[in-house]
């Protein structure tokens, strides 16, 4: 039994040794701090409500008054010769030249009366707002989902790496002890050859979790931007509790209410029912008033008549006016109504979109709660898996040494036990990430919940502190 139990603790051991050393590992909430800064996505969303955000004055503006200012020069000569007659009817040829200039100025100030589409465009423009600002918070909230969901996938990916590893130490030594039971003869060749097979098969696993744990970091360093090699995991008692309220209909309810995406998606919609008005105002007629102010000097200097030299011209006018301008769109070809149409039908699509989100979001928010519960259900089974396999494991092992069982129900039970193992830690992860995401569908999900969820994780520990008698009690 000495034997046995050394043999154990050589397994966690080695299972302590391979999960990285995490006293300073990174906790989630600095990951997350990280990404925030990094993220493309989150500066993409950023511009996108900044721009946004800008629609706002310009449809303020065309209700301002609108002034605009022109100005010309113009400079021009003659030189030539045409046929006259006089009124005794005598025809002569006549020898002209001149030169002239001109200078013009315009001062024009438009204000609007009444005009239906920059009405329509300035309440559009609003909402647009609103919703590249819901839009931006989406993003956010998303944000938090992508992180938490790559960070305890690395931390699983380490476990199922670590489980492999320590497995095929395992298997090492059952190899070991195999061939030096053929070599005295107490077992036959078949069991050497099932343990080299179970060995090999570890191997190649073996390598296939190293890959999976490189793709998973290679996920969380595309959020960050930078590698994070050490993370905090769970502590073993970080609480497991039922959602408050503790009902999946009052989520629902809340969901329903507040889920951002939904949000957004009635925003879209109420904006693509306005956009059908807005494009009938290119029907309806519009009302301005306009005033102008403009002047000209002109100057003909250098006229010559047939040698005769006359005197040069200067001519200045004043042009005022103050005028309401009345427009009705008569016909325009089709274009409006077409337009309208593709409004109606853009604003049957949103309806369609909206009502797919509601549906959407229910299942959602159905879907992490019953995570949620049924993981903490998980969590303690697993934990009572390992000490049941532990036991099954160490069983097993002594009816080998005595020759009532294999080698093959030695390795059964070995995996029998990594896998729990492994499945106990997916468990944990999986049941935190469910509270993030009955959070995010119920339009609750705050960087406030990372920094809970934060004081849960600690530095990693070994196998035999997790799965110790008094803390499974």
């Amino acid at each position: 039994m000495d034997r046995l139990q050394m043999r154990e603790k050589i397994i966690f051991i080695f299972l302590l040794i391979t999960v990285p050393a995490m006293v300073n590992g990174t906790s989630l909430l600095e990951v997350y701090q990280q990404a925030l800064q990094s993220d493309p996505s989150i500066r993409e969303a950023e511009s996108r409500r900044q721009a946004a955000l800008e629609r706002n004055p310009q449809a303020r503006s065309v209700f301002l008054p609108q002034l605009t200012a022109g100005a010309r020069y113009t400079k021009s000569g003659f030189d030539g010769s045409s046929v006259e007659g006089d009124a005794a009817g005598n025809i002569a040829e006549v020898n002209s030249q001149s030169s002239s200039s001109s200078i013009g100025w315009q001062f024009q100030l438009t204000q609007t009366i009444l005009r239906w589409d920059q009405l329509i465009g300035l309440k559009q423009a609003i909402k647009k707002s609103a919703k590249a600002q819901i839009d931006y918070e989406i993003t956010q909230q998303d944000l938090i989902i992508r992180v938490a969901k790559n960070y305890f996938n690395v931390l699983a990916a380490e476990d199922n790496l670590n489980s492999i590893h320590t497995n095929r130490l395992a298997i090492a030594r059952q190899l070991e002890q195999a061939k030096q039971k053929f070599e005295v003869g107490s077992i036959a060749i078949t069991d050497v050859q099932e343990s080299q097979a179970a060995y090999d098969q570890s191997v190649a696993n073996e390598i296939g979790a190293k890959r999976s744990l490189a793709t998973t970091r290679e996920l969380l360093r595309e959020i960050t931007g930078e590698y994070v090699l050490a993370l905090t995991a769970p502590d073993n008692d970080f609480p497991l509790s039922l959602p408050d309220p503790a009902n999946e209909s009052s989520w629902i309810d809340m969901a329903m209410q507040q889920n951002l995406s939904l949000i957004s998606g009635r925003l879209e919609e109420e904006i693509a029912r306005n956009e059908i008005t807005y494009r009938r105002t290119g029907h309806y007629p519009t009302l301005d008033l306009v005033a102008n102010i403009g002047g000209s000097d002109a100057d003909t200097a250098n006229q010559i008549r047939n040698g005769i030299a006359f005197p040069d011209l200067d001519t200045q006018n004043r042009n005022d006016s103050v005028y309401i301008q009345f427009s009705l769109p008569i016909f325009s070809g089709g274009y409006t109504s077409s337009r309208v149409k593709e409004a109606v039908y853009l604003h049957r699509a949103t309806r369609d979109k909206l009502q797919r989100l509601v549906r959407e979001t229910e299942r959602k928010t159905r879907d992490a709660y019953l995570g949620i519960t049924s993981e903490m259900s998980r969590v303690k089974a697993f934990e009572q898996a390992v000490l049941s396999s532990k036991t099954a494991l160490e069983a097993t092992q002594v009816g080998f040494e005595v020759g009532t069982r294999t080698i093959v129900d030695v390795l059964n039970s070995q995996f029998a036990l990594d896998a729990a193992i492994t499945n106990h830690y997916k468990s944990r992860y999986d049941y935190i990430v469910n509270i993030f995401l009955l959070k995010q569908a119920a339009g609750m999900l705050r960087v406030q919940d990372l920094e809970e969820v934060d004081k849960w994780l600690k530095e990693r520990q070994s196998p035999e502190e997790i799965f110790s008698t008094e803390n499974i009690q």
